[in-house]
């Protein structure tokens, strides 16, 4: 584990302010926004290519996982800052899918197998829950064992399967009793998705073989330390998608004049501005805190509630005055601000929504509803 991983200090450190200029380049130099919005409209939505430079030069696939399992020993901080620009660059990698959600889930089961692929890259891992499902809710039935061993169901709505070679799959056995299977055997149904740029997919198992990573409540522990990570990790790069948004807007409307004055200079677009900079300043502080939650392991229950909490609402409101405040061109397809407003209304409800998080931040710090 790295020095930064173990601090509470919510600052970056030299480390991570490396390693967001490396991924800030590289994002500018392979998925610049006018490619981002012709691959929305092509048959491949998913930037393959860009998974495997993610990969291969910059190694940041598998941060989190520990050398010994073939990853780079970093941690959830540096991952985090990896999703803030990813978020900023509204980019279409499997990154939260497979770098966060699977591979907290694989972390948490100590599966050693599937970690050193799905931390080089190599192979894509999708965690076979509806991307909905948040980190207090009960654990999924849709999906069930026979009396043949296999996985028979159907899991909707997957975040991140389109190019998944494998599913860390939760089921229930035949007594009733939960599982989580690793499941190469499945029949991908694209749906239509919000977000082009993560788009979603219902699973189909057929008698479908899995191995089984984890069971009973040992099961149940580890699709909840996943999706809480996820949950935390989340609002990081909900942070990138309202910072694009705030830089973005202020750029625009210094330049663009209207009745002889720059739009900017209007006292009501200055009292907007200042306002969301303000709540884009706590959201940071917000995900920092959940992602030095992740990485030390303490209070992440909590730490990811309070993320969603108030991280869905300033990413949504950030992107909605990207396009308000653009005027006209906002509004139009072919600039990139429609991108960040789906991004945004996606990840709100994504992991749960900032109403669930809510309750259940109520109940995890006992005060009564």
């Amino acid at each position: 584990m790295s020095e930064s991983t173990e601090s509470t200090d919510l600052q970056y450190s030299e480390v991570e302010q490396e390693l967001r200029g490396n991924v800030r380049a590289l994002l500018a130099a392979r998925a610049p926004q006018a490619a981002t919005l012709a691959r929305t409209e092509s048959e491949q939505p998913v930037d393959t290519a860009l998974w495997r430079a993610l990969a291969d030069e910059l190694g940041v696939t598998g941060l989190a996982v520990p050398e010994k399992w073939g990853g780079a020993g970093a941690g959830w901080r540096e991952t985090a800052v990896v999703l803030e620009e990813l978020g900023r660059a509204a980019a279409p990698v499997p990154y939260l899918g497979s770098a966060v959600l699977a591979t907290a889930a694989l972390l948490a089961a100590e599966e050693t197998e599937l970690l050193p692929r799905v931390a080089s890259g190599e192979l894509v891992a999708a965690l076979a829950v509806p991307f909905g499902t948040a980190p207090s809710a009960p654990f999924p039935s849709a999906v069930r064992t026979g009396s043949d061993g296999r996985l028979h169901g159907r899991a909707r709505l997957v975040a991140d399967a389109r190019t998944a070679g494998v599913l860390l799959v939760p089921a229930l056995d035949r007594d009733g009793s939960a599982g989580l299977y690793a499941v190469e055997d499945f029949t991908v149904v694209p749906v239509v998705s919000l977000d082009m740029t993560r788009p979603l997919a219902d699973l189909v198992l057929d008698a479908a073989a899995g191995r089984r990573i984890a069971s009973g409540d040992a099961a149940v522990a580890v699709l909840g330390t996943a999706l809480a990570t996820g949950a935390a990790l989340l609002a990081s790069e909900q942070l990138g998608v309202a910072e694009w948004a705030l830089e973005t807007t202020t750029a625009y409307v210094k330049e663009r004049h209207q009745f002889g004055r720059p739009v900017g200079s209007f006292q009501a677009v200055k009292h907007r501005l200042a306002d969301l900079w303000v709540s884009v300043a706590q959201l940071r502080a917000v995900a920092r805190s959940a992602a030095a939650a992740a990485a030390t392991g303490t209070d992440l229950a909590v730490s990811s509630a309070l993320a969603q909490a108030f991280a869905s609402p300033v990413a949504v409101v950030a992107a909605e005055e990207a396009v308000q405040l653009h005027g006209g061109i906002g509004f139009t397809w072919e600039h990139p601000a429609h991108l960040y407003l789906k991004r945004a209304k996606s990840a709100s409800i994504a992991l749960g929504t900032a109403d669930r998080h809510r309750a259940a931040l109520a109940q995890l710090v006992d005060l009564t509803l």
